[in-house]
């Protein structure tokens, strides 16, 4: 076949989905679905094994062709949900006068999961003022082991200062031939009892987890497959499936990260919400200057240090059934017709619904029985869904995979209006608004939450279900929208084109710039560990004065091949037209040319929108960096852009220098991006200019003095 292949599988609850990507295109050359393997002697893996071996048979390539491939898997939030969980050993670990804090700290009793499953864990503590008493150690694992426990978690106070107990107790661990989890092999923050219940819920699933790893891992091997396996984290990164088996809980809440990767890397969103809707639910999350938005994850109501997508999960989706009474609508989902199971009443046979009548139904989970369905003649009932309301407001185009026969979606609608009494337009409004409230309710919500500019946010749909409700969402919020290429398989074109991601972050006080340049380092180091290429990686870093955190964020891809798989190069002509199509909205648009170079373009935009008063004018002024195949990477408001030489840092820390912010709380450091050979580089979450100005440095290091560079920098 000769060229190279991404290959990405998604495990969903019914389905699992496979597709073939082109490495230089991101053209589609193979896709394949097989019904999820719940019940097999090898669980899910069955199913990834089978659809592997279907897709490379299908597209007939050679297993060397095959340059990357991932998947995304619900294993873990599965075996979370439902308690198939490890028993766990703790040992605590601690000295001197805080033995009895980390006593307190590590003995973290039973951790409650959903429904009320819980894992459950045996405690022993050792005082390691002189060190390990190896011996105690040995006997207490022994016990650990007679009570049929085989998954130990290591935590002592202070390790992420100094892991050297943590390392030797799960050497000793391991030739006791149990499991091991140290704390700080998942986090370096202070905070011992979030640390050790992180650990403890890592180590719950781990035996699951690494049983499922070996076999996932072993298929691709069989498959002569050269390429190592990836899995999706919950970050919206992947890591490599050696990874998987210490730190899987990293993995936990992944399902939707997917669909995510996809609207990054196939949609190239710079500034969006991606709303991916499916049959039962909505998943928003945010995507700013390129990057997705993420916080700590709470897993089964505890606090965890496992970073996750900021997604909002809401319960509207394309089968999402009405709920109605007396003429009157009282609601719109959770509930679809999935679990009624009743099949949508707009992809019907217009000929079987004449003559139909509106009625109400139940659904096995719910006591009401108020959700509209229609009856045919014959007695078959379909029900009546937010795709068919859609269908009927005319908001689905041509060709999308929702847009069902118009005749049919007629039929239902006067159905609806005869069962109804009231007009079907009237109707359909009605039911389209509740739902559009919920889910614009959580797009509002992230737009203030993270300060996203509406002058070029866009809503991306993605799914199955994404043109029943995002056009109608964008409509009330008068945003922008579109509806993703392939939407109902962008979550497995996600995990064939996700980046390897890893973060590291670190308890300082008034860290120096030597600390930030070794927990850069480290993140970098991650990252290539999990499997990115190493020429290849972003670090960005940020402070968090407040709780004095610093956090590394390493972002890579794991051949250089795929770095330039942006289609085709655009000249700067199309990418003058590109920035300027992204910017107009209902008002005038000017676009300048700002700085070139083979790979970024910096553009600066003035917008003008009409005011509340019509003769008034609101002007905007961004400056936004696009690159070669027509990506905007980074748009900042109202900064001020210099174009600089490498070779002449004291500009650039002078202009550090103007932009800071003085007031009654201190000094505050300006946002600053550089733009330098190809990658951008987000400085905004340092301190001081010593500390900008070292990692600056770093990133110009790779210029010569005389090439140049864009700096975007901009006063708080």
């Amino acid at each position: 076949m000769g060229h190279k292949i991404r290959i990405g599988i998604d495990v969903g609850g019914t389905f699992t989905d496979a597709i073939a990507l082109d490495n230089d295109t991101y053209e589609i050359i193979g896709m394949k679905k097989v019904h999820t393997t719940h019940n097999a002697k090898e669980g899910v893996t069955r199913g990834v094994i089978d659809i592997l071996n279907q897709l490379l048979e299908e597209i007939r390539c050679d297993a060397a062709d095959v340059v990357f491939i991932a998947h995304g898997t619900t294993q873990a939030t599965n075996a979370l949900l439902e308690g198939d969980v490890a028993d766990i050993g703790i040992i605590g670990m601690g000295k001197g006068v805080g033995v009895a804090k980390a006593k307190a700290d590590t003995n973290v009793g039973e951790i409650g999961l959903e429904d009320g499953k819980k894992i459950h864990t045996q405690y022993a503590f050792l005082n390691t003022s002189s060190g390990i008493d190896e011996k105690q150690l040995a006997q207490e694992l022994e016990s650990f082991k007679d009570k049929g426990i085989s998954v130990v978690v290591l935590s002592e106070a202070f390790s992420v200062d100094d892991p050297t107990n943590e390392r030797r107790a799960a050497e000793i661990t391991a030739e006791h031939s149990m499991i091991a989890t140290a704390t700080h092999e998942l986090t370096k923050l202070y905070g011992l009892r979030a640390r050790t219940k992180t650990a403890v819920i890592n180590a719950s699933i781990l035996p699951k987890m690494m049983q499922t790893a070996d076999l996932t891992e072993k298929a691709v091997k069989d498959a002569r497959i050269r390429a190592p396996l990836m899995i999706m984290r919950s970050d919206g990164g992947v890591m490599q499936v050696e990874e998987v088996k210490h730190r899987p809980i990293l993995t936990v809440l992944s399902g939707p990260a997917a669909g995510v990767a996809g609207a990054l890397m196939y949609e190239k969103i710079s500034d969006g919400i991606f709303l991916e809707v499916g049959g039962t639910s909505t998943d928003i999350s945010a995507i700013q200057n390129g990057r997705v938005l993420t916080k700590y994850a709470k897993i089964g109501g505890h606090s965890t240090y496992v970073n996750s997508l900021d997604i909002h999960t809401i319960g509207i989706g394309g089968g999402s059934m009405i709920r109605w009474q007396q003429g009157k609508i009282i609601d719109v989902g959770p509930r679809s017709s999935h679990i009624a199971g009743l099949p949508y009443a707009c992809f019907a046979k217009a000929e079987e619904l004449k003559g139909g009548k509106l009625i109400s139904v139940t659904t096995p989970k719910d006591k009401t029985c108020d959700f509209m369905a229609v009856e045919t003649r014959e007695g078959k009932r379909y029900a009546v869904t937010l795709t068919c309301t859609a269908n009927y407001l005319g908001l689905v185009p041509e060709g999308d995979y929702a847009k069902a026969d118009q005749e049919s979606v007629d039929t239902v609608f006067e159905i609806v209006q005869q069962g109804m009494g009231r007009p079907a337009e009237e109707i359909a409004r009605e039911i389209m608004g509740i739902a559009v409230k919920k889910v614009g309710g959580a797009v509002d919500e992230f737009i203030k939450e993270y300060h996203l500019s509406r002058n070029y946010l866009v809503l991306t749909g993605g799914g199955g279900g994404a043109s029943a409700v995002v056009p109608a969402v964008a409509q009330k919020l008068q945003l922008k929208h579109k509806i993703a290429k392939n939407a109902p398989v962008i979550s497995t074109i996600g995990a064939a084109l996700a980046m390897v991601r890893d973060s590291v972050e670190r308890t300082i006080v008034n860290p120096t710039q030597e600390d930030i340049m070794n927990i850069r380092n480290e993140a970098e180091q991650a990252a290539i560990r999990s499997g990115a290429a190493p020429g290849n990686i972003e670090v960005t870093v940020d402070i968090d004065t407040a709780k004095n955190i610093v956090r590394a964020v390493a972002v890579g891809t794991t051949d250089l091949s795929a770095s330039s798989a942006l289609g085709q190069k655009l000249t700067e002509e199309q990418l003058e037209e590109q920035v300027r199509q992204s910017f107009e909205g209902e008002g005038s648009c000017k676009v300048k040319a700002l700085y070139h170079s083979p790979t970024l373009h910096g553009y600066q935009v003035e917008t003008e929108k009409k005011g509340p008063i019509f003769f008034l004018k609101k002007k905007q002024r961004t400056v936004c960096v696009i690159d070669q195949g027509g990506i905007i990477r980074l748009n900042v408001e109202d900064a001020d852009s210099y174009v600089m030489t490498a070779g002449d840092k004291e500009q650039l820390r002078r202009q550090v220098e103007e932009h800071m912010k003085f007031d009654e709380s201190g000094k505050t450091a300006p946002v600053i991006h550089l733009a330098a050979g190809g990658k951008i580089s987000d400085l905004s979450g340092l301190d001081n200019t010593e500390q900008i100005m070292s990692l600056a440095e770093l990133e110009l290091a790779r210029l010569s003095p005389q090439e140049t560079f864009l700096a975007l920098i901009k006063k708080r």
